[in-house]
């Protein structure tokens, strides 16, 4: 059994996709529990002492951060709040999603500038060595005091309440309590609010949709030299002087990139009857070279997030300070995953153009990719699936983080949508994806056309792969089967 230790040590987006995608188990070390429990033992001696109201911990929340709560309803308090604050509506999270959502609350918990419990961490980290999923709805955060609805709905089966998916059933938070042979956690003063509070849930959606964008990327280039040499492209857009000279990081990688992977291809060096290749072709250093550089900067920005404490208020023991301030606020990373959005959305908008071209009936190509076209429409529709997909995709890359709706009264009245912001960049992901199966679909069967010559040994190695579960179509026949295991094929090679 392989095991991640809860630590001070700086977690990679690398490393949880590591430990999301192999099965590892969680621990917390014990600099972890010492912050934890030096953090709390702090908190419960100032609630003592103190007799000036600390918001949330001894005040109402929001706009109700003006009335000060007895001792004896402090509990009562905490788990109020998630009960009330437990408004998520429509479809759920992702498991793979939500689990990463509870690895990043213990992570941020792990800190000790939270006040929480160390029973209450070590409960989320049982949820998440077995596999118990709380079901959270995507809408409902507006980004900015943390992703508070969502968050309500991770957190309440901690203490009995809301509902879980567990061995693929779902069921309420007290029936997996007894089953785990568990007792709810008792919510302590302020937990509610470091439960509650926090960015988990749009960071969670921005590693997954890192981790995914990352093969993608990679998928992009591979798809695009098959489909250069399908359609009989020429390699001079390439040559790295054309790059030196407008030396972007990523247009330079994508160049030497497509240059590697069309090395040994007889294709590419056959004389060439066309001047110029479309953009979609040509251009591919700068397009591609862009989504990589704007991928290097979100993950830059969800790196540091991620190994952030990000509650409301924060509990400095070593300085005696509890401050009420804006950590939770969702803008640092709401306008970088629109950026994101925007960029994915571009590498399947030229795939889709390249799928265009080589259906188009041009550079010897027969018209949509079949041999006896007329009485087979061969690979006509396929394109407009990837036209709709990608026109969809556009439509979602308007910026959430340009808007924002004032909440809780006024109180709260600069809101970043970066929830919002979250989910789009998650369907996008998905569309990209679908766009460059189809790509890929199109570009394996217009190869055929190309023999007896071949591409360079890693594309024809490619095809080969792609050929053993996906055929050449000779006559029309059902296509959807093929592009679902298209889809597949991306994810799991």
């Amino acid at each position: 059994m392989k095991t991640h230790q809860i630590s001070a040590e700086h977690l990679s987006i690398e490393r949880i996709g590591e430990i999301i995608n192999e099965g590892y188990k969680l621990e917390l070390g014990s600099d972890a529990r010492q912050r934890i429990t030096h953090c709390r033992e702090y908190l419960d001696r100032k609630i003592a002492e103190s007799e000036v109201p600390i918001y949330g911990v001894t005040t109402g929340f929001g706009s109700l951060c003006k009335i000060s709560i007895s001792e004896d309803q402090l509990s009562q308090l905490q788990i109020n709040l998630m009960m009330s604050h437990a408004c998520g509506i429509g479809e759920r999270v992702s498991n793979e999603i939500v689990k990463i959502m509870l690895l990043l609350k213990i992570q941020s918990l792990s800190y000790g500038y939270s006040g929480s419990k160390l029973d209450t961490v070590e409960r989320l980290i049982d949820f998440f060595n077995n596999d118990i999923y709380p079901i959270v709805y995507r809408q409902g955060s507006v980004g900015a005091s943390g992703d508070l609805v969502p968050l309500a709905h991770l957190c309440l089966p901690l203490c009995g309440l809301g509902d879980v998916e567990y061995q693929g059933k779902c069921m309420s938070g007290a029936e997996v309590t007894k089953m785990m042979g568990w007792e709810p956690i008792r919510l302590a003063s302020k937990e509610g609010l470091a439960l509650l509070n926090g960015t988990q849930n749009m960071s969670a959606h921005a590693v997954w949709a890192l981790i995914k964008a990352k093969r993608l990327i990679d998928w992009g280039d591979s798809i695009a030299a098959m489909s250069l040499e399908a359609y009989d492209g020429r390699i001079e857009p390439f040559t790295l002087a054309v790059h030196t000279v407008r030396p972007h990081k990523g247009q330079i990688d994508t160049a030497n990139r497509m240059r590697e992977l069309l090395e040994g291809s007889q294709l590419i060096k056959q004389p060439k009857v066309n001047v110029q290749d479309p953009y979609s072709f040509r251009c591919i250093p700068q397009v591609h070279g862009t989504v990589k550089d704007t991928y290097d900067y979100v993950k830059s920005v969800i790196d540091t997030e991620i190994n952030s404490a990000t509650d409301n208020p924060t509990v400095c023991p070593d300085e005696d300070l509890i401050i009420s301030a804006g950590n939770f606020h969702g803008e640092p990373i709401a306008l970088p995953m629109d950026f994101l959005c925007i960029a994915m959305n571009e590498l399947g908008s030229i795939s889709e153009r390249r799928t265009y071209k080589l259906v188009s009936g041009t550079r010897d190509l027969p018209s949509f990719l079949v041999a006896k076209p007329g009485v087979n429409s061969g690979f006509m529709i396929p394109q407009y699936t990837a036209a709709a997909i990608a026109s969809q995709s556009k439509t979602l890359c308007m910026p959430a983080s340009a808007d924002t709706i004032p909440t809780s009264q006024g109180q709260e009245d600069h809101v970043s949508m970066g929830a919002n912001a979250a989910t789009k960049l998650v369907q996008v992901i998905d569309n990209t994806e679908r766009i460059l199966a189809i790509e890929l679909f199109n570009a394996a069967q217009a190869l055929e056309f190309r023999r007896p010559l071949k591409s360079s040994p890693v594309i024809e190695k490619l095809h080969a792969d792609y050929r053993q579960v996906v055929p050449f179509i000779d006559d029309d026949q059902i296509m959807y089967p093929h592009i679902a295991v298209s889809v597949k094929f991306l994810q799991e090679h």
